[in-house]
């Protein structure tokens, strides 16, 4: 199959910028694939914040990542608890020296160059993107990692009177607001 000029034009660009953002990861105390475990554990809701899923996200080896988490909780940037589902299993969550390192993200400096090469009207590149990711995620095997309120297993204001109104139909599990706008191993999109 032979590409477009236009399209092989736009991954090379792509690729740049993914070099030039990574660029500024290796500054201060954390490296490129502790910044991606820390994106993700701030991204991710409470049933994905496991060593098995972050090596899904990062097609990477369990065993980078098992590194990679444990010199983020050396440093303070992570700590581990017992999962509420599992016994045996563990979940990662941020300190909050995590939290305050994620608001010096190197990652917001392209996120800011979107928005002033796009003059704010990101939607259409947006759109063009999720798109690329979908092929690229069916092409690898892997999985999407969608918000939950987009998945076909998210019910909707299913309790409006507390706190935690939705469910997740496959999980039988509350959700809150803020969990129904976090990235899921489990998702799968809604249909139609």
């Amino acid at each position: 199959m032979s590409n477009s000029p236009e399209a092989l034009e736009a991954a090379h660009l792509i690729d740049r910028l993914e070099r030039l953002a990574r660029a500024g990861e290796q500054v201060g105390r954390l490296n490129p694939a502790q910044w991606d475990a820390l994106r993700y554990l701030a991204r991710a809701n409470r049933f994905s914040r496991t060593p098995a899923a972050l090596a899904d996200y990062l097609a990477s080896t369990r065993g980078t990542v098992s590194r990679t988490l444990a010199s983020l909780e050396s440093k303070g940037y992570v700590f581990r608890e017992p999962s509420d589902r599992d016994g045996r299993s563990v979940k990662f969550v941020l300190t909050s020296d995590g939290g305050k390192a994620l608001k010096r993200d190197p990652l917001l400096a392209v996120a800011t160059d979107i928005e002033q090469a796009t003059g704010g009207d990101v939607a259409e590149l947006l759109d063009g993107l999720r798109r690329t990711l979908r092929q690229a995620i069916s092409r690898n095997q892997g999985r999407m990692f969608g918000a939950c309120f987009s998945c076909r297993h998210f019910l909707a204001n299913v309790r409006p009177s507390t706190r935690t109104s939705h469910n997740c139909a496959l999980l039988d599990e509350p959700l809150s607001e803020a969990d129904s706008r976090a990235i899921c191993v489990e998702q799968e999109a809604a249909l139609g």
